[in-house]
């Protein structure tokens, strides 16, 4: 992997050295306009030109809670109108350069890029009231790419568009793009109707078609997919020194489209700066704390009044399980089923629960049979137990809601409501395929 060292050791305070596993974390994905690794021929294919500066004009805050079960991106619009750390107050998108511009003569083109990046962190960090934990660059070769090797991306678009600046020429409807048209796709802003406001939903438009992609059966079973898309990220992505992708991939091993959300910062309004050029407004820095707060906080779990003991567990081969479907999915059970025995248990049944609409994963249990259900419980994280009558002493039954991801996985959290912005995009999923402009 490329890595850089992007993480500040001031201005960003609470961020240790070394991440602990499986603890959430907040990510800064940046893509820059550099084409500077990009040949004559692929600047042809990408229709665009020589470019050796470094424009951040994509700029998403990613919130990864512990469990990985969700994830939340937040974008950045290039123009807001911020506070960068010893620079007074200018667009978002100048904060990498101011960083560039502060490397002492002699630094490497390494180092300066490092520079830019910390300054852009700070800045964030200072807008947000968040620490930022890791960080992720990507040029436009890169995600050319990228979006080339997945196979392609679909998107829906309400109406054809054609742009002669970004080079995009795509018809209505749904279709699948890579390549030099995807490129083309999250790089316009010229003749959309709200501009950078529309290339951002693009941006999250692709993104969230990218993850819908990888969770497919066709790449996440497909092993020489797998390593074609490795590959291709060593050599497109800039990552700082301390993430590890494989430990982040297996922390959210349990995500589904579903439990990926999309918005924009919150804003008041655009405006104009002392200069006269376009900017926009966000909202204020105690508005904003209070927001991405929301966005990042945890579950609470209740205080016990007193300390207790941990429960009694039993091996899994002591622990019988009748398993019902109450997931809406066909076949859920005897899939269940397999995963139990492979994993020790026992399987006494399988069926249909009383209802397809369990939206929660349920562990039932008969008096005195505490054990086996805790047993249960711990192969199946957050299902929740209750101790029924009607339930035949010796049996646990396990009855499967919507949210159950598999033996051994999370269950799917439940979507939550985060502050809504005062104007901007209501929040997208990554399920979510209506059309867009």
């Amino acid at each position: 992997m490329n890595r850089t060292d992007a993480i500040p050791t001031s201005g960003n305070d609470g961020v240790s050295a070394v991440e602990d596993a499986n603890s959430a974390m907040n990510l800064l994905l940046v893509g820059n306009d550099s084409r500077a690794s990009a040949t004559e021929e692929e600047l042809a294919e990408l229709n665009t030109e020589a470019n050796d500066g470094i424009n951040t004009d994509t700029m998403i805050l990613v919130h990864v809670p512990a469990n990985g079960s969700a994830a939340s991106f937040v974008s950045f619009p290039r123009d807001s109108y911020v506070e960068i750390p010893g620079h007074g107050s200018d667009k978002l998108n100048a904060a990498y350069a101011y960083g560039m511009s502060d490397a002492p003569d002699g630094a490497t083109d390494a180092e300066r890029q490092a520079m830019g990046a910390q300054l852009l962190i700070q800045t964030l960090s200072q807008l947000t009231g968040l620490s930022i934990d890791h960080y992720a660059e990507v040029d436009l070769l890169g995600f050319f790419n990228l979006s080339s090797v997945i196979g392609g991306v679909e998107v829906n678009l309400c109406s054809a568009v054609q742009d002669s600046f970004s080079g995009v020429d795509l018809p209505a409807g749904v279709q699948t793009i890579s390549g030099e048209q995807a490129l083309s796709f999250v790089r316009q802003r010229h003749g959309l109707p709200r501009g950078d406001f529309d290339r951002i939903i693009r941006q999250q438009t692709f993104i969230a078609g990218m993850i819908r992609k990888m969770l497919s059966e066709n790449v996440l079973y497909d092993l020489g997919k797998q390593r074609e898309l490795v590959e291709a990220a060593a050599q497109s992505l800039t990552i700082d020194q301390t993430l590890d992708l494989l430990d982040l991939a297996s922390q959210m091993q349990a995500v589904t489209a579903g439990s990926i959300d999309f918005q924009t910062v919150p804003y008041v309004g655009d405006s104009t700066d002392d200069a006269g050029r376009y900017i926009l407004q966000l909202q204020d820095e105690d508005s904003l704390h209070a927001f991405f707060a929301s966005l990042s906080a945890e579950p609470e779990t209740p205080a016990s009044a007193e300390p207790t003991a941990a429960p009694a567990t039993v091996e899994p081969s002591e622990v019988s399980v009748s398993v019902f479907n109450g997931s809406g999915i066909a076949g859920e059970a005897a899939t269940a089923a397999s995963q139990l025995e492979a994993a020790g248990f026992t399987v006494a049944a399988t069926g249909n629960a009383d209802s397809t609409e369990y939206t929660a994963t349920e562990i039932r249990y008969a008096a005195g049979d505490e054990a086996l259900a805790t047993t249960l419980a711990a192969s199946i994280p957050g299902a929740t137990t209750a101790q029924v009558d009607d339930v035949e002493s010796g049996v646990v039954q396990l009855v499967l809601g919507s949210d159950f991801n598999g033996v051994g996985a999370a269950l799917s959290t439940p979507e939550t409501t985060a502050a809504a912005p005062v104007e901007g995009e209501d929040p997208r999923t990554a399920a979510d395929t209506a059309c867009i402009n």
